[in-house]
């Protein structure tokens, strides 16, 4: 468990260091340039969201993603 917890947590600060860098990306592009495996995209973004580090907005059929 421990060891999937630090594989969420590594894949948040590569969203967070993707954004911070690069500023608001749609979420499939990010996901796409991080080249992040199985769930650990969405589950990066949540970690974000539950920290309240991040903004999600619906943009017609896309999901954009910025830092607060």
């Amino acid at each position: 468990m421990q060891e999937l917890q630090e594989q969420i947590g590594q894949s948040a600060g590569q969203i967070y260091n993707y954004l911070n860098n690069n500023g608001e990306s749609t979420f499939s592009k990010m996901k796409k340039e991080l080249d992040l495996k199985g769930n650990f995209a969405d589950l990066g973004l949540g970690w974000l969201a539950r920290e309240d580090k991040v903004e999600i907005s619906k943009k017609g059929a896309s999901v954009s993603v910025r830092l607060k």
